[in-house]
């Protein structure tokens, strides 16, 4: 064998371990070529998440899993170790969220970038939450609904019960009674409404010339309308003038006066006053008669003889 095919053997020998551990490293997420930054992020549970499942920013993969284990502490938390390709600067507290990636349930982690200006390194640990998975959202939706199918069931249940305890055999007599009732009930409607369709159409005549009196007057009031305005502006002056007057004051002096002629009504009634002895004492009238006659029988005399009571001298 010359120089040269071992040469040639040693080298393509280097050459295929090189490229076993370059395909190694690649199907493990490696890759050897490139700088890679490894960060760590902690659950309480994973939901499913494996190896080689992808990050992603913005739905942009920027690195995957490269390694899951349990916490030295033994405190059951999983330490997901994630290798990112990408350069891009991601901020220190930023969040990794474990999502469901598609409908078959794959999932994978999104970094929620944050706005700390401090970018992460090497071996940092990012703060984490999970998203819930598609069965616990379909869970939660459909979860009040069962409970309100339940309670609807439950008083389906307890209406029926009542309804076998309610209605017996006298209840749906009474009821089938109650029907028929209600049958011969619109039976009578239908008949008075019948007759009312009669009466209608024989009153039509009387009808069409009580709609025309209407109408006639509905038009003597729309004519009319500026008249019966006025009628009622002279009805609210003259409201406005009985709510100004002193209404009360007048009565008040009414019910005075009238209390006062009740006095002297009662004091006449009684013979008081010279009005009340001329009414109650005949003496007085008959000196007045008699005095009325002698002043008669005095002007008489002067008239007859007036020479008597009146003297004239020139001298």
């Amino acid at each position: 064998m010359t120089i040269y095919k071992k040469l040639f053997i040693g080298i393509s020998f280097i050459v295929g371990i090189g490229l076993f551990i370059w395909g190694y490293n690649f199907l493990k997420g490696k890759d050897i070529f490139n700088k890679q930054t490894m960060i760590y992020a902690q659950y309480h549970q994973v939901s499913g998440l494996t190896v080689a499942n992808p990050v992603l920013i913005n739905g942009f993969k920027i690195g995957q899993v490269s390694k899951m284990y349990f916490n030295p502490d033994m405190s059951g938390d999983i330490v997901v170790e994630m290798t990112l390709l990408n350069k891009f600067p991601v901020p220190k507290n930023s969040l990794a969220k474990i999502y469901s990636a598609d409908l078959m349930g794959s999932k994978a982690i999104e970094l929620k970038l944050g706005d700390s200006k401090e970018i992460i390194r090497q071996g940092d640990t990012l703060m984490t939450s999970i998203e819930a998975s598609l069965m616990d959202e379909v869970n939660a939706q459909v979860q009040p609904i069962k409970m309100k199918a339940e309670n609807l069931l439950g008083s389906i249940d307890s209406l029926v019960v009542a309804f076998r305890t309610v209605f017996t055999e006298d209840a749906r007599e009474n009821l089938k009674q109650s029907f028929n009732d209600i049958k011969r009930t619109f039976g009578n409607l239908e008949s008075t409404t019948s007759n009312i369709d009669n009466l209608v159409q024989t009153k039509q005549s009387a009808i069409a010339s009580i709609l025309e009196n209407v109408d006639s007057l509905t038009y003597t009031l729309r004519t009319n309308r500026q008249q019966i305005a006025n009628i009622i502006g002279n009805f609210e002056q003259i409201s406005d003038s009985l709510s100004k007057a002193d209404i009360p004051g007048t009565f008040s002096r009414a019910n005075k006066a009238i209390d006062e002629l009740n006095m002297i009504l009662t004091q006449i009634n009684e013979g008081q006053g010279t009005v009340g002895m001329l009414m109650h004492n005949d003496t007085l009238y008959m000196e007045i008669n008699r005095s009325a006659e002698e002043l008669n029988l005095l002007l008489k005399d002067i008239r007859e003889n007036p020479k008597r009571y009146v003297k004239f001298s020139l001298f």
